[in-house]
């Protein structure tokens, strides 16, 4: 689906019959009439009498070839809910194949600055499709022509709303790919092409890591007859030596459970297990591309977690980079040791202002908190007021979750440092975050976000149209606008 988005002060396009006008929430038709004849208001009026008002849109067929479309704008609507109203523009129109449409953009009576900005990215992001692999390619255009604007977004806003997209976008690609596509070495491929967009990127070939003593990420990938990764992108928009602000992402890119081997039901869906790193990947290229005042780190580690002769089996012990020994209970709980690595290499080779990872790390959070909210972990209340203020700001919403050192003996083996996972039973999420806790050494600001609920949705959500979200670039992004630019 390609949407076209044309900027006129008037009409210029007869042809387009198709029109969109902002009312308020009580669908007033006072301010209207200078857009439609006298005949289609009172047709409008007429129906409005006995329609539900309380939808955000209501469509009126005048004939064939002719379409009113009225939204209704809250009287203390969010940016988040402009969006949705795009979304849901855009869900009406998709279903109708409708083609063009004017935006009566002096219609819109509302506070918020850039309020067509927000409506229009809502409309590009419910517009993803992942359909890569059909062989039957349906082109279809959608035209939008927004009239009476006075002047046209700058191109720095314009800007900002593409990059967040074309970062989204490319983090849905990314997980939406099917694991015979996008193993570890395609996936260290397509991050080296990131160098074209001004990153700089580090790839960690096994012969690099084992000569870091990376044996935690290591092992988890060792099953396969793909390479195992670990890759550093780079984003220096202050041109200074000023701390950057880190983030890190599991990249499992396909996960069998290892010996610990998953059910086959659902097995299918373990394409998404990289969706952590794939939010760090969209974040930087957002970033990137609009050209972000920030210093600012991605890492991600790459594997495929697989059965074989040479795979990792339980009972197994592994020395990490931070030099801590972790035993091997479940090699099904393989997401956490390839962060174990990543979040020591991070904290000791860029020392960061603060470190946030992201990862589809747990079933249990999926049970705590369903589809609705990312799990956060920190051991810093300050950043994670900001994740939380900035996942409600963007309709991308987190809750925390408790750290505390008695979760400590659930994790503590009898034969190494740590075991890799709870056999006790219980908080299997939080006694995850407290075995990635070992690892920040430093005390460097961290937090761990479980986004398993959040990554894929099998029915779509306010933004999206089902399958890969793209969950976490957006709430990054608005964390590092509101906070460290």
């Amino acid at each position: 689906m390609t949407i076209k988005i044309n900027y006129f002060n008037a009409f210029k396009n007869k042809k387009i019959s198709h029109i969109v006008i902002f009312v308020n929430e009580k669908f007033n038709t006072n301010n209207i009439k200078k857009f439609i004849s006298n005949s289609e208001l009172l047709y409008i009026n007429d129906i409005l009498k006995t329609s539900d008002v309380k939808k955000n849109l209501q469509i009126f067929e005048i004939n064939s070839k002719r379409k009113i479309v009225l939204v209704s704008i809250k009287n203390n609507i969010k940016t988040s809910d402009v969006e949705s109203l795009g979304a849901e523009f855009y869900g009406c129109i998709n279903q109708r194949k409708d083609s063009q449409y004017i935006i009566a953009a002096d219609s819109i009576i509302s506070k918020i600055n850039n309020f067509l900005g927000y409506f229009l990215h809502g409309v590009k992001l419910k517009s993803y499709e992942f359909k890569k692999y059909k062989s039957k390619k349906e082109k279809r255009l959608i035209t939008l022509s927004v009239t009476g604007i006075k002047n046209k977004p700058s191109i720095s806003t314009q800007l900002r709303f593409k990059a967040l997209e074309e970062g989204t976008f490319y983090a849905r690609d990314l997980v939406s790919e099917p694991g015979n596509i996008l193993h570890p070495d395609e996936y260290a491929r397509r991050l080296n092409s990131l160098k074209k967009d001004g990153l700089k990127i580090n790839i960690y070939d096994e012969k690099k890591l084992k000569k870091l003593g990376m044996y935690s990420l290591l092992g988890v990938g060792q099953g396969s007859v793909r390479g195992s990764y670990l890759v550093t992108m780079e984003w220096n928009g202050l041109r200074n030596n000023s701390k950057p602000v880190a983030f890190v992402g599991k990249g499992v890119c396909f996960d069998t459970g290892g010996y610990s081997l998953k059910p086959a039901k659902f097995m299918e869906d373990m394409t998404y297990d990289m969706a952590g790193s794939a939010a760090v990947v969209g974040l930087m290229k957002n970033l990137a591309l609009r050209k972000a005042k920030i210093n600012a780190v991605g890492v991600v580690g790459l594997v495929e977690n697989m059965v074989s002769g040479n795979a990792q089996r339980p009972g197994d012990i592994v020395k990490s980079y931070s030099g801590k020994t972790i035993e091997i209970l479940n090699t099904d709980a393989e997401g956490r040791l390839v962060l174990a690595d990543a979040l020591t290499f991070t904290e000791k080779k860029f020392k960061p202002r603060f470190i946030i990872d992201l990862a589809t790390l747990t079933g249990a959070i999926i049970v705590c908190l369903g589809s609705e909210y990312a799990g956060l972990f920190s051991n810093d209340d300050k950043l994670s007021k900001q994740i939380f203020n900035a996942g409600e700001n963007v309709e991308e919403k987190v809750w925390r979750m408790p750290l505390h050192k008695n979760y400590d003996k659930l994790m503590n083996s009898k034969n190494a440092d740590v075991q890799n996972i709870n056999y006790v039973g219980g908080a299997g999420s939080t006694t995850a975050a407290q075995f990635l806790q070992r690892f920040i050494l430093n005390k460097t600001p961290w937090a761990h976000l479980d986004i398993a609920g959040m990554a894929f949705s099998k029915y779509g959500g306010a933004l999206n149209s089902g399958g890969a979200t793209g969950f976490g670039v957006r709430l990054l992004n608005q964390l590092i606008e509101d906070n460290y630019e």
